[in-house]
């Protein structure tokens, strides 16, 4: 019950708000019941209750024109009594909680248990007091150090809790920096009401009940509402209902508009009823449960798995729906397979890096083990057998305590050896460089994208407002019979031809498309809208005369209909309906095809006359043509008058849009941005091949990539139009086939006038394609909304922060707030940073690993103790691992970056040179250590500290072999930060003050740790010239480091690379399939919809208990919900139809607790109902790493219920 409470709490509060309440003419549960109706039944209802929309907003106290007054005291009201438009966050994760999920770690329990035997067991004293008995292994000691022998159990334990600690602190900084992120692409959002007649774009999470909010095309829907007026409105709701087909909306058919909800063509105003937890977003995520009750039941999930994703976890509250393990699926094979097609793993690092890390731990396991194994053997072998002694029971506590002193031993040796840096490095090095590019104008929604950036061969561009300026004016006209080269003289055009010009370019444009005075004084007008369309309005200001007179006189309530515009039509219309009864329909759009449906043209005394084919082919050669192949964008303007009693059919588009009168052609200039020719060329310096497409005609399209250097002089490159494109990777059937794709792609430079269908054809032919020897990573640009599919299917989804809509920017992976390719070419420097990083990490920790772990492994088995003691290995460990990732993944990008070829998807992480260094090095190290390890008393003539009794005290000779060790270390960080073979490894080492730090840190802890570290470190104080020794061998690796940077690699073949991604023959059979028939996303998502709505709704029904207390309060006095359509309408599947409530349903609980350990796979975020017990056994809602469909944190699951599948 106390989880209902927690969903009944954003119902209405009915003690407080009734005065509130009163004060509007509906309540909350009214307009929400509303909004659970769809279609025609909402028609009804509206009329019902309300008599119209206008009569809905009369109630609402808002007004459908001038919108609310923007008051602050009557806002604040409606947020008291209708919610906020925002949905209540779940909570951060504590510190402790971290430090708890930190201690999980396998090998830091096992040393934790192991420090306590060997604290509990050092109290232990064997009865008479004589040592004898129990052999010569415990001679040697005086009093005073029997007595400390539980200092090394303490001493574990607190390096455990430090490597804990450091742990835990970086998780959370990293939480609280996505969380930074996040609320960031949060604020950005933004959304267009009218307030006080006023058009303003207010932050979303500011809308209230009562606003009047402007609809347009591209729009990710914040709130629910009821459509005011609409133009062709079309809504994709796949996200709430998993229907795919845009559902049409209109007063008279279905004026409900959903939160969650895309507008994939059209526009419109709407009045907000719904927002926050009562819009139908809202309801679903109170269901899913945000609470953070839910997440206490899915707290116990599996560790390790928390932590891989822990990096990306918070990344969004990307839910992504996975394969629903249903019944009927696992019935039907063929059925499953459609379902369960598995995700590809997306980060290409990321997948190196495991494997990896894998790898090594396997090889420190089996080290480990077969160490403890030795000592234990020797110790037996060499005590029972070669001394002869029997065993005594008093003596069985200190023989465990030898055993588990082997044991601790081991242990380190597998804490060395085991890379739990990697993922730190990763998660470091990638916050580190979100943060920076930030301030290189790269917002960064999923952090993988930032690596794979670095990997990418090919950019696919759009020439709008990415390589040019977005800043169009029209700049040469050919109307009345003359091609004018400039703006031309108002005085010399006719005045009938001037009223259609004016009056065409006034009504049909978007009425939110304006030109505002300069915000300074001599500086540019503002443009706001779209930039096209402001193009053409900035024409007509030219001309001297006012387009904002003829709007106000003819609103956009009086406009009859409109044909919006869209990448099918590339032109838009819109009709008047004249006093008489007759009508007058405006066209524009791409000259050559608003010139096809042209029959007749104005002639220079403005009269009609004929226009014919041979007329209309001259138009395009002498002017359409010329004007294109100065990179102009060509629009033409015409007009059709429809007589009073003429029959039109108005859905009939075709009849509608021909015979048309043509009124102007105009040339718009965009100029190319004066950065891009030399952004493009270090792409192509890079290995980057850059591509434009580009809905523009092919004869601009090829002009502006010339001048962004795209194409140059003497270049075989294709430039192709999306018809011929389409003609050529189409066989006879007219399905498309990656071997004509093949063809093509790596010689097209251009595509011009395509569609977004043919972006994302040519996106999906160059990734899936094999030509060449490497796989391609292609990183594409998009800001409308049909870019969607291309942009999610790209490895590097980039949209535009000025320019993109909405469901672009949800599809994308990096958000462009300048719109500038300069920025994809930063993003490509980081990336590749993020990459170099990573590998100066691993070179830097591969040598440690290999050092240490021989050095532990022959040094126990040559004198039965590991010269690095388990707490000096832990120092090692958190210098190699923790600070060591901080201070080689920081580094920041240089241009020199950009002098080489991608990697490409298979490359290895360890290159041959790397693996030279770091076996070079190792070389060196080991033969410094073992010198003073077995040589060393003899060197510094010092008492030998080999063969010591169980607790004796730290010899010198051992501290002088830490001391190197970790010197060599610190030296050879500096040697680490190169990686390709480059001879000045201090180049640039001033720049990264946290290097420098952390070098320093180091340095200064290794001091105290020798001098006053004492026993629990096992050191003792060493005087001045040892020191000088210790670091000048130390120095050594930097000597030696040249010398291995003499030796060619390609003369070492015995070198091995590692660290490879996955190659093709070990992904799974039905994973390679995926590619070959991949299922229609559409009908994907529908399936996925039905089965999640169809069991989260019946859970709600069959589980009465719960609907009761859950009805009760949200139903008050209202008749029961049966009467009523369900919340969502489902197509009649026959799997999912849903029956009387008695009969089987699978529910999400059936399939049992027993289950539902093996399946814990899912983040702790979203389970459901805690008294449903469905402990994440059925709906598996995982906070994908992948590309997610969302930006939203789960604070604000509002913008994004897109459940992307």
């Amino acid at each position: 019950m106390d989880d209902m409470n927690n969903t009944v709490k954003y119902l209405p509060r009915k003690a407080i708000d009734d005065h509130d309440e009163g004060q509007f003419g509906c309540t909350l549960v009214e307009l929400r019941d509303l909004m659970e109706l769809r279609s025609m039944e909402a028609v009804q209802k509206i009329e019902e209750c309300y008599g119209d929309v206008e009569g809905l907003c009369t109630r609402l106290k808002t007004s459908p024109v001038e919108g609310l007054s923007g008051n602050p005291v009557d806002l604040e009201r409606r947020h008291h009594v209708f919610g906020e438009n925002s949905i209540p966050p779940k909570k951060a994760k504590t510190f402790i909680q971290l430090v708890w999920e930190a201690l999980q770690d396998v090998t830091l329990i096992i040393l934790e248990i192991a420090a306590l035997i060997s604290l509990g067991l050092s109290f232990y004293k064997p009865p008479g007091g004589d040592d004898e008995v129990c052999g010569t292994v415990t001679g040697g000691e005086d009093e005073g150090e029997s007595e400390a022998g539980w200092i090394e159990g303490v001493a574990i334990l607190v390096s455990v809790i430090c490597v804990v600690l450091v742990t835990a602190f970086n998780d959370w900084s990293k939480e609280k920096q996505f969380r930074g992120l996040q609320n960031r692409i949060e604020q950005e959002q933004k959304f267009t009401v009218i307030r006080g007649g006023q058009v303003i774009q207010i932050p979303v999470a500011e809308l209230v009940v009562g606003d009047i909010a402007q609809v347009k095309y591209g729009d990710l829907l914040p709130a629910d509402g009821v459509l005011i007026h609409g133009n062709d409105l079309k809504i994709d709701e796949s996200s709430l209902t998993g229907e795919s087909d845009h559902v049409k909306k209109g007063q008279g058919r279905d004026p409900l508009l959903l939160s969650g909800t895309h507008v994939m063509e059209g526009s419109g105003r709407m009045v907000v009823t719904a927002v926050g937890v009562n819009s139908q977003t809202g309801i679903i995520f109170t269901l899913l449960g945000s609470g953070e009750e839910e997440e206490k039941k899915n707290k116990k999930q599996d560790g390790a798995v928390e932590n891989r994703n822990k990096a990306k976890a918070q990344d969004g509250a990307a839910m992504e729906m996975q394969p629903l393990k249903s019944d009927e699926a696992a019935d039907d094979a063929t059925e499953k397979k459609k379902t369960n097609v598995p995700k590809k793993e997306k980060s290409v690092l990321q997948g190196k890096l495991t494997k990896l890390a894998v790898q090594i731990g396997k090889a420190g396991l089996v080290m480990s083990a077969i160490t403890v194994i030795i000592l234990i053997l020797y110790f037996v072998i060499d005590t029972f057998w070669v001394q002869q002694r029997p065993w005594l029971t008093e003596c069985t506590p200190i023989y465990i305590q030898y055993f588990v002193k082997f044991f601790i031993v081991g242990v380190t040796v597998l804490v060395v050896a085991v890379p739990e840096g990697l993922p730190l490095a990763v998660t470091i090095s990638l916050a580190y460089s979100v943060k920076k590019m930030m301030k290189d104008n790269n917002l960064v929604r999923h952090l993988d994208a930032c690596e794979t950036m670095g990997n990418a061969t090919a950019i696919c561009s759009d020439k709008t407002g990415t390589l040019t300026m977005n800043r169009m004016t029209v700049v040469q006209a050919y109307l009345a019979d003359r091609h004018y080269k400039m703006i031309p003289d108002p005085e010399s055009i006719p005045d009938n031809i001037m009223d259609r010009l004016v009056a065409g370019v006034a009504v049909n444009s978007a009425y939110t498309t304006k030109i505002l005075p300069p915000e300074k004084e001599g500086g540019l007008p503002r443009h706001v809208g779209n930039k096209t369309e402001c193009a053409l309005l900035g024409f007509i200001l030219a001309l001297k005369k006012d387009y904002q007179a003829i709007r106000n006189e003819i609103p956009e309530e009086k406009l009859f209909k409109v044909y919006t515009f869209n990448s099918a039509r590339k032109s838009m219309s819109t009709v008047l309906k004249n006093p008489d009864g007759s009508f007058r329909m405006f066209s524009k759009g791409a000259s050559e095809i608003v010139l096809k449906k042209c029959s007749k043209i104005l002639n220079s005394k403005g009269e009609v006359k004929d226009l014919k084919i041979r007329d209309r082919d001259d138009l395009v050669k002498k002017v359409i043509e010329p004007m294109a192949s100065e990179g102009l964008r060509t629009i033409c303007m015409a007009f059709r008058e429809f007589e009073v009693d003429s029959d039109v059919d108005w859905d009939n588009e075709n009849d509608v849009l021909s015979d048309l009168t043509c009124i102007a052609v105009v040339g718009i200039e965009d100029p190319v941005r004066p950065e891009v020719p030399e952004a493009i060329k270090k792409c192509q310096r890079a290995g980057i091949t850059v591509r434009m497409v580009t809905g523009d005609n092919i004869n601009t399209a090829r002009a502006i990539a010339t001048k962004c250097g795209i194409l140059q002089a003497g270049d075989d490159f294709l430039c192709l139009e999306g018809k011929q494109f389409n003609k050529r990777i189409r066989n006879a059937k007219g399905e498309i086939e990656q071997e004509r794709i093949d063809k093509i792609w790596p010689r097209l430079r251009v595509l011009a006038r395509s569609s977004p269908t043919d972006k994302h054809t040519l996106v999906k032919g160059i990734i899936d394609s094999t030509v060449l020897e490497r796989k391609q990573v292609v990183a594409v640009t998009g800001d409308g909304t049909n870019d969607g599919p291309a942009l999610k299917k790209a490895d590097v989804g980039f949209a535009m922060g000025i320019a993109g809509t909405d469901v672009a920017k949800e599809a994308s992976d990096i958000i462009l707030t300048d719109d500038n390719f300069t920025s994809i070419v930063k993003a490509v420097m980081w990336g590749r940073n993020v990459y170099d990083s990573i590998s100066k990490f691993l070179q830097f920790q591969l040598t440690v690993n290999v050092v240490a772990v021989i050095v532990a492994f022959t040094g126990a088995c040559i004198t039965q103790d590991s010269p690095l003691k388990a707490v000096q290995m832990l120092w090692v460990n958190l210098i190699m691992d923790t600070f060591a990732s901080l201070a080689l993944a920081t580094e920041p990008p240089t241009e020199a970056l950009l002098l080489r070829k991608p990697y490409g998807r298979n490359k290895p992480l360890i290159s041959r040179t790397m693996m030279k260094n770091i076996l070079g090095h190792a070389v060196y190290q080991l033969v410094v250590v073992f010198t003073l390890l077995f040589a060393g008393e003899k060197i510094f003539d010092i008492d030998s500290g080999r063969n010591a009794p169980l607790h004796s005290p730290p010899s010198e000779h051992y501290t002088i072999v830490f001391n190197t060790f970790v010197m060599m270390q610190l030296f050879n960080e500096v040697n680490a930060r190169k990686i390709h073979g480059e001879r000045n490894v201090f180049d640039g080492i001033f720049n990264n003050i946290i290097f420098c730090t952390i070098v320093l840190g180091t340095f200064i802890v290794q001091i105290i740790i020798v001098q006053f570290g004492g026993k629990p470190f096992s050191c003792t104080k060493l005087t001045a010239d040892q020191w000088l020794w210790c670091i000048f061998l130390g120095m050594g690796t930097l000597i030696w480091g040249q010398m291995i940077a003499t030796i060619p690699t390609s003369q070492l073949t015995f070198l091995k690379e590692a660290g490879l991604g996955t190659q093709k023959e070990e992904i799974p059979e039905d994973e390679l399939e995926e590619d070959i028939e991949e299922i229609d996303h559409a009908e994907r998502e529908l399936r996925h919809g039905q089965i999640l709505w169809f069991r989260g709704l019946n859970r709600i029904q069959t589980q009465l208990r719960v609907v009761n207390a859950f009805r009760s309060s949200l139903y008050e006095g209202l008749e029961k919900p049966e009467s009523r359509s369900s919340i969502h309408n489902f197509m009649t599947h026959p799997e999912f139809r849903i029956e009387d409530s008695d009969t089987h349903i699978p529910l999400i609980d059936e399939s049992g607790d027993e289950e539902a350990p093996t399946k814990r796979d899912t983040s702790p975020g979203l389970s459901l109902n805690e008294n449903n017990n469905a402990v994440d056994s059925g709906i598996h809602l995982t906070i994908n790493t992948s590309k997610s469909a969302t930006s939203s944190t789960p604070g604000s699951p509002l913008h994004s219920l897109e459940t992307s599948l």
